[in-house]
């Protein structure tokens, strides 16, 4: 969602500021602005559009400051304007505040406000955030914050600054992350570590209800009752030369072709011993169910663990939807293992039900790519994938990872409930193994996927048609084409194409069908003359090619062939460059496509 970058120390913070909003624009944004404190006075500096529309203001503007804060918005209260756009600043021009988050109960407190003498220049809930510090202020901006925040209902990451205080920020957290990097004289925030690896890769994580002062060199924190906590900083081991796009023509090109290398470092996770945090502390004697809880495309990775796990483990195994998981009342206890998976570890719907199922006693482990976000430290045990920074907005390589890391994960569990042998679990090793080489080949694939794309990229439906294993990497090869194209594309089983989707298919609509000889090949087949006595359009990836499949497909793309458990690291690869060329040839902005944001940290 939003981002938030904010520094104090010797360097130039416009610098500083609009660099580091530079690295968060994968969050996704309408607008962009910035405060910062010179000699003169607290400067404002606000624009809607691109990033480099703020930064040509702030050229223009001449401004030059040691200690500011900047926002990156993607509007939730008012339509993208300048008036909507953070910084927001109180009555008195002294104080400014940016945010991320939703403030639930934002109407009754602007009506109180309107009341009090506050006029409010923008619709945005934010802006009551502002005039509360304004009316909390009595020279500690600390205690300010903490009081404002007490009348505060709903999800956010605050920073704000005050002229008085030319050496002080102050932020809060409470849903939406905050990360905080200290060297010496110098102090960095932002809401992701990207906006921040060009200074250190050491930062502290706030946690919820935390209220905190950074100056230059120091950093204060206290919980939400108050009482003075030291700062833990872990090393996060991101490069900063992942945040650029290595002659790719975008950063959704360049991650697709890292997957061999985040398939390859996910997979040295160690299977014989727990590894990570916690493992060896989960009791896995007495679980009778496994609930696999994820978004988007984490949640299309939950699936193919749940058509792996459930043999393996001999358990009700049930990917779900995070949103919609916490609302439904779940039948959880001490007896169910939940397994939450995100990217980000900051997916707040997610992050909402590991809370809910662990005050109903579940043991609850974390698959995430960022160490030490929230649904890690939330979790009795995480394991990490090894993708690295991923900046495209589309998941791609972070899909992969929490593939092999799902699978490593199902293999230990099976093992812990004495289900695996030592041999058994040296032949699933050896089988893994051949994944990072099997990405590799398929990648090959893409000049011959770009020539299909460019005989497919101006149809305006598709549907994507795969059983078994292959189901969960339908609705994920459709998910990519409409995230970055805008095509409309729905992903269904097979076997249900004469339950309602057949009747779609029509002279000219283009059916991707993925066929394995691995998962019911005989079936799929029959699916694929259902499309083609109705004049679809068949667009075939398959590992094998039977006469039948020859004859029938319209276009035909053939993926390594592999064995059931790696049928993922062959046929997503293809899919995402189908959605990649497509999206490219419609001309989209395919590392920020519309409406959509990396991290999810607001309902």
């Amino acid at each position: 969602m939003c981002g938030i970058v904010g520094y104090v120390g010797p360097r130039r913070a416009e610098d500083v500021l609009l660099s580091g909003l530079s690295r968060l624009e994968y969050r996704g944004y309408d607008s962009a602005g910035v405060a910062v404190l010179t000699p003169q006075g607290l400067v404002l500096l606000r624009r809607v559009g691109k990033l480099e529309n703020l930064c040509q203001a702030v050229l223009e503007s001449g401004v030059s400051a040691h200690l500011g804060i900047g926002h990156t918005r993607w509007a939730t209260h008012g339509l993208p304007s300048e008036e909507n756009t953070h910084p927001h600043v109180d009555c008195t021009g002294k104080i400014a505040l940016v945010h991320n988050g939703i403030i639930e109960n934002h109407r009754e407190l602007r009506q109180n406000l309107l009341a009090r003498g506050h006029p409010f220049r923008s619709q945005t809930d934010t802006e009551t955030l502002v005039h509360l510090l304004e009316e909390h202020y009595e020279g500690d901006l600390v205690e300010a914050l903490r009081r404002a925040l007490a009348r505060v209902r709903g999800a956010y990451a605050v920073a704000a600054i005050h002229a008085e205080h030319p050496q002080e920020i102050v932020l809060a957290r409470e849903g939406s992350p905050l990360v905080v990097g200290i060297l010496p004289g110098e102090g960095f925030l932002a809401s992701d570590v990207p906006a921040l690896l060009p200074y250190t890769r050491t930062f502290h994580f706030l946690e919820d209800g935390d209220v905190a002062r950074l100056s230059p060199g120091h950093l204060e924190v206290w919980d939400r009752q108050g009482r003075r906590k030291g700062p833990r900083f872990q090393e996060v081991p991101w490069d900063p030369l992942s945040a650029e796009k290595l002659g790719y023509r975008h950063f959704m090109e360049k991650e697709i072709h890292e997957q061999p290398r985040a398939v390859a470092d996910t997979l040295r996770s160690e299977l014989s011993t727990p590894w990570e945090e916690g493992l060896g502390q989960v009791d896995l004697a007495e679980a009778e169910h496994v609930y696999l809880l994820a978004c988007g495309t984490s949640y299309h990775a939950a699936l193919v663990a749940e058509y792996l796990w459930e043999p393996l483990l001999g358990l009700p195994v049930a990917a779900e939807i995070a949103s919609e998981f916490r609302y439904k009342r779940p039948a959880v206890s001490k007896k169910t293992l939940v397994v939450a998976v995100s990217q980000s570890g900051e997916t707040v719907d997610t992050l909402m039900a590991v809370r809910a199922v662990k005050a109903q006693g579940a043991q609850v482990i974390a698959v995430v790519n960022v160490v030490g976000s929230a649904i890690a430290r939330e979790s009795h045990a995480v394991l990490y994938t090894r993708a690295g920074l991923e900046i495209g907005v589309a998941a791609t390589k972070t899909f992969s990872a929490q593939i092999m890391a799902l699978f490593l994960l199902g293999l230990w569990l099976a093992r812990a409930r004495g289900l695996l042998g030592e041999e058994e679990l040296e032949k699933f090793k050896d089988e893994l193994s051949q994944a990072p080489r099997l990405v590799e080949t398929a990648l090959k694939l893409g000049p011959e996927i770009d020539n299909l794309a460019q005989k497919l990229y101006t149809f305006p439906n598709f549907l994507y048609l795969g059983r078994g294993i292959l189901y969960p990497l339908a609705l994920e090869g459709a998910l990519k084409l409409k995230e970055i194209s805008y095509i409309h594309a729905e992903g269904y089983a097979a076997g249900e194409m004469k339950h309602g989707p057949i009747a779609l298919v029509h002279e000219g609509m283009p059916v991707v069908v993925l066929y394995s000889r691995e998962e019911l090949p005989d079936k799929v087949l029959a699916n694929i003359q259902e499309v083609k006595a109705r004049r679809g359009i068949v667009v075939a990836f398959a590992d094998d090619v039977p006469a039948e499949l020859q004859e029938a497909a319209d276009h035909l793309v053939l993926v390594p062939p592999a064995s059931r458990l790696l049928l993922p690291f062959t046929f997503t690869p293809a899919l995402q460059l189908l959605a990649y060329h497509i999206a490219r040839l419609r001309g989209t902005d395919v590392d920020q496509p519309r409406n959509l944001a990396k991290t999810v940290t607001v309902e």
